[in-house]
């Protein structure tokens, strides 16, 4: 993190309201943190050029457009030479229903998370990977039932140290 800003309580604020509506406007912001209009708009636009603030998204309520299954599925190389992983990533970044891909320790290489239509385009997919030939050795699937704590915002004032 050297050269970038650092970071005050006022900053991990202005984060933390834009991270849980980034439609707010400077106006409203400025008024939520404790700021005037101009030195609030000065400082998303210091977080933004520092790259604190990635971009702006909509999230979508996808059970109001259609009927959909999650599905994390652990995934383990059939070797693990730096060039096998290169290989997976690369190509497992271009898969348009991989809504998530990390790489992690324990008992197999990856952890991906699904969005499909169905079981059994969820199916589809993975047998399309296999085709691939990117070094998948195996793979388990686990469908979510029910999100009890769906992803929202990160509780940056709890991960966070500041003053």
């Amino acid at each position: 993190m050297h050269g970038l800003p650092k970071l005050d309580r006022i900053d991990i604020n202005i984060l933390s309201q834009l991270q849980k509506n980034g439609k707010l406007t400077n106006v409203t912001l400025a008024d939520v943190v404790g700021l005037s209009p101009s030195p609030c708009l000065q400082r998303v636009k210091r977080l933004e050029k520092a790259g604190y603030i990635d971009r702006y998204a909509a999230l979508i309520n996808l059970k109001k457009l259609s009927d959909h299954v999650v599905v994390f599925t652990e995934v383990t190389l059939a070797d693990h030479r730096h060039n096998d992983f290169v290989k997976f990533e690369a190509d497992i970044r271009k898969h348009p229903h991989v809504m998530e891909c990390h790489l992690v320790s324990g008992g197999y290489d990856y952890l991906l998370k699904f969005v499909a239509r169905s079981v059994p385009q969820y199916q589809e997919i993975m047998e399309t990977i296999l085709q691939r030939n990117i070094g998948v050795d195996k793979y388990f699937s686990y469908v979510v039932i029910k999100s009890v704590v769906p992803f929202n915002v990160v509780p940056l004032d709890r991960i966070l140290d500041h003053e």
